[in-house]
């Protein structure tokens, strides 16, 4: 088979926009599994059966009566109303961060029953509860 010379630029031309375009979407995904947090509510833990080792989000109520603090690490409960994880967090509380309302933490899950957060996002006024954990509570309330 001979081909032409303008059709032998083409298929080179052709080869190096694929090879350029799979390159670039090979960074792509694999920069975004690297940097994905997944979120979970104190059930959603429960149910693993894996501890994931990557960071995560966790959400729920800041148990009333469980935040401690010694020197600069707090230490307190967030729960989904009827699972509770303890949570381990050196560094200052947000202003918004109050026992009794919803917090969204993110650190690493070190068991299933502990939790180290490396941040602690409160973003939101104190009547706003983020869809997961609202959802997680309600279904959490009709199975008591």
């Amino acid at each position: 088979m001979v081909f032409s010379k303008s059709t032998k630029n083409r298929l080179k031309i052709f080869s190096l926009v694929t090879i350029a375009t799979s390159l670039i979407f090979f960074f792509i995904y694999n920069n975004l599994q690297k940097n994905v947090v997944y979120f979970y509510a104190p059930q959603d833990i429960k149910n693993l059966t894996d501890t994931p080792s990557n960071k995560i989000r966790l959400g729920g109520l800041v148990k009333e009566g469980s935040l401690k603090k010694n020197n600069n690490i707090y230490f307190f409960i967030i729960t989904d109303l009827k699972n509770e994880i303890f949570v381990e967090y050196n560094g200052l509380l947000p202003n918004l961060f109050i026992e009794g309302k919803s917090a969204v933490i993110e650190g690493v899950l070190k068991d299933k029953k502990y939790f180290i957060a490396s941040t602690i996002l409160a973003k939101h006024d104190e009547n706003y509860m983020p869809p997961e954990v609202a959802n997680s509570l309600k279904k959490n309330k009709l199975n008591k």
